[in-house]
């Protein structure tokens, strides 16, 4: 290659594979994650590790871009919909979990999709009477809240 020959910078496609630092932090601008000064992590964009949103804003980003992005409330996480805070019937938590489990309020815990392929997961709201059913709230912790997004990409395969 001569010395007038210049390699393109990647970019950040719909598919790409990346390695980067990134912070992610709620409407309180506490950190819910941060890699910088740590070890980067590694990602495929389209396969739901980052949400839609998200992965929207580092497509047509230039490998070595620093930026961070403000994302206003509902958007980063969607909306908070009530039809997602569900009771659920401690006879379907034993099935499912360990018998007799006690949830605390906070607790997250993991349930198995429909068709058994992946899981979701839900935030103990409260308990009903001595444990026979407990309420969760299955938005995501950011639902309705604005997000701070800083990324670093640092490579893009």
């Amino acid at each position: 290659m001569s010395a007038t020959e210049s390699i393109a910078t990647p970019i950040v496609e719909t598919s790409s594979f990346l390695t980067l630092h990134y912070r992610m932090a709620g409407p309180d601008a506490v950190d819910i994650i941060n890699t910088f000064g740590g070890k980067p992590a590694t990602l495929s964009l389209g396969t739901g590790q980052l949400s839609p949103a998200i992965e929207q804003r580092l497509v047509g980003l230039h490998e070595g871009t620093h930026t961070t992005v403000e994302l206003p409330a509902g958007v980063a996480f969607g909306e908070r919909n009530t039809e997602l805070v569900q009771w659920v019937a401690r006879k379907l938590l034993n099935e499912l979990g360990e018998p007799g489990e006690a949830y605390k309020v906070g607790d997250v815990v993991q349930f198995p999709t429909p068709d058994g392929t992946g899981q979701y997961a839900g935030s103990v709201v409260q308990a009903k009477g001595l444990g026979e059913a407990v309420q969760f709230d299955f938005n995501h912790p950011l639902a309705g809240q604005p997000v701070t997004f800083e990324v670093n990409i640092i490579g893009v395969l």
